[in-house]
């Protein structure tokens, strides 16, 4: 019985190796002989495998208008000035035109009223797909400035009160702190629960509370008078950070907001 399954080992063994991931293990052990033995090398195949799978997908199902896109992840912890490179990416698949684009446009939709749905489409398809889409990429996909996609995504976050889950938002980057003070607003001055905003906003409950928390002891500091380095290093965020809180606060004393209000206000009922 062993002899037996000696040969069949022997004979139909081989034929298990013959597939991508045989030639890729092949690969590494010719080409790459320093690499740490054959437990790593098997780990390191698996990862390539995978990511091969992720990254170029059966497109049989893709219908005529979809487009397969290489992202951020949106789970990947964003911080100011990090590479792409040490970021973690993923693909995600993208409705680049519509089955009712034609008719649409035949019908007299006006194209900028089309493109503007078509950003907003962008940006919430890649984030239900866990990507993360910058406004140059949409600018790139749709053929338009980037100025442009920012001025679509001020329309429409206006005309739905929303936010759009672009990586600027998501993973805090960027010179505007926009989506932090919606989200105050959203908050307080519109008395909206926190679940109600981390679904407009597409903001983690712990965001949400940092942003406030960082909001009201910027403003604690503004209130004594010390100056931007002062603040920095009493709250611990960039002076860049700073400067963007107090250039918030600035727009909302401009527009009539009582800065007094966000101090005494309880907010710890909003979080339980």
């Amino acid at each position: 019985m062993k002899n037996h399954l000696d040969r069949n080992a022997a004979a139909f063994g081989p034929v298990q190796y013959k597939t991508f991931a045989g030639a890729l293990d092949a690969f590494l052990r010719r080409e790459l002989p320093q690499l740490a033995g054959t437990l790593s090398r098997r780990a390191l195949t698996q990862g390539l495998v995978e990511m091969v799978h992720q990254f170029y997908p059966e497109t049989t199902h893709l219908r005529p208008g979809q487009i397969l896109w290489t992202t951020v992840s949106k789970d990947e912890k964003g911080s100011y000035g990090k590479k792409i490179s040490e970021s973690e990416l993923t693909s995600v698949v993208l409705d680049l035109v519509r089955p009712d684009d034609a008719r649409d446009r035949a019908n007299g939709k006006r194209l900028r009223d089309m493109k503007r749905e078509a950003v907003a489409r962008l940006f919430t398809q890649a984030y239900e797909q866990n990507g993360c889409l910058t406004n140059v990429e949409a600018a790139i996909l749709l053929k338009i400035s980037s100025n442009t996609v920012s001025q679509y995504i001020r329309q429409w976050e206006t005309e739905h009160d929303a936010l759009l889950p672009r990586r600027g938002t998501i993973h805090d980057l960027g010179p505007t702190l926009t989506h932090k003070k919606v989200i105050i607003e959203k908050l307080f001055l519109q008395g909206k629960s926190v679940e109600q905003v981390q679904r407009e906003t597409y903001h983690s409950p712990e965001a949400i509370h940092r942003y406030i928390q960082t909001f009201r002891q910027v403003l604690l500091c503004r209130k004594k008078g010390l100056n931007n380095e002062e603040i920095s290093f009493a709250v611990k965020i960039s002076q860049r950070l700073v400067a963007e809180y107090q250039s918030l606060m600035d727009d909302m004393i401009n527009e009539n907001h009582s800065l007094e209000y966000y101090l005494n206000l309880d907010i710890s009922e909003k979080f339980r």
